[in-house]
């Protein structure tokens, strides 16, 4: 019986999953995976609940989440991928020495299609000595409407992920301003499941933790350009440039783990500004991570 695995979203910024699919990893490592899109990426974690999926990748705040609207909960990270926020502030004009006070009197716009960007933002302008309510924020409209807003003098900046941020300066209508990864370790991105599964399907799911992590090493040696061929198929209406360009940003920011072990530094920036944020009441590390599948890989390694 196969491991159904699901993403919560499409998402460039999780090339390093693409790759592994593509290239066969799962195969390779001897475990056979069925992937699966979530409807809407808040319904991703419900799936688990009701045995449609067993594993899921999709941020640690779900799982969070999760704890927080199911009592009995048992979800749990296993292998984390991407370790850096992704998403940054595009400009309509360059900024080179650009600060979080120079949001002060803009037209912001944040991410609506998911909390985490958001989440993540408002704590740095928070440890910045900004309150998150003084800005001039829009909230409740996609990445997509962003984007429009920003080209028609609507907004002055908005917060996006590739591919939009590399389509807007490849066009000249948008500059980056400030890359949310340069905060350091939050972490983003891991495969998640149920305790009981993690249990069951044990020797399988340690092989996908080898095979991710085979793919991380795969993504860290290799060109931008290879990146963006191996994931093409993922991504059929970005054009190849944009692609190359994305993976790019991503490669020099530093995003994509090359271990699968989660470090509690990357765990705890997540939760301390889903805690400021108000979307949690906090879920520890103990209860939401174990770390014992990738701590087996790297040993084996």
């Amino acid at each position: 019986m196969p491991i159904v695995l699901q993403e919560s979203l499409r998402g460039l910024f999780y090339a390093p999953f693409y790759v592994a699919l593509a290239q066969g990893a799962y195969a390779a490592a001897g475990v056979e995976v069925r992937f699966v899109s979530a409807p809407r990426p808040g319904d991703a974690a419900r799936a688990l609940f009701d045995g449609t999926v067993d594993v899921c990748w999709g941020g640690p705040m779900r799982v969070m989440e999760t704890y927080k609207l199911i009592p009995d909960c048992d979800l749990v990270s296993f292998a984390e991928v991407v370790t850096r926020d992704p998403f940054l502030l595009v400009g309509r004009a360059p900024r080179p020495d650009f600060q979080l006070t120079d949001l002060l009197g803009l037209r912001v716009a944040t991410v609506a299609e998911v909390p985490t960007p958001w989440m993540c933002l408002q704590e740095d302008l928070r440890r910045a000595g900004i309150a998150p309510g003084r800005l001039n924020r829009v909230g409740d409209r996609n990445m997509a409407e962003n984007v429009a807003a920003l080209g028609a003098g609507r907004v002055d900046v908005v917060q996006l992920f590739e591919p939009f941020v590399s389509a807007l300066a490849a066009e000249g209508t948008g500059h980056v301003w400030y890359a949310a990864a340069s905060r350091g370790l939050t972490s983003y991105t891991t495969f998640y499941t149920r305790r009981g599964t993690l249990t069951a399907r044990r020797e399988e799911l340690r092989r996908m933790v080898h095979a991710i992590h085979r793919t991380q090493l795969w993504v860290a040696g290799a060109t931008a350009e290879q990146i963006a061929d191996s994931i093409a198929d993922y991504f059929p209406d970005v054009p190849a440039a944009i692609r190359v360009a994305s993976c790019a940003r991503y490669q020099s920011l530093g995003i994509w783990s090359t271990t699968p072990v989660l470090p509690r530094p990357g765990y705890d920036r997540l939760l301390s500004s889903l805690i400021s944020g108000g979307f949690v009441a906090g879920t520890p590390f103990e209860v939401a991570v174990d770390t014992s599948l990738a701590a087996e890989t790297m040993a084996s390694t």
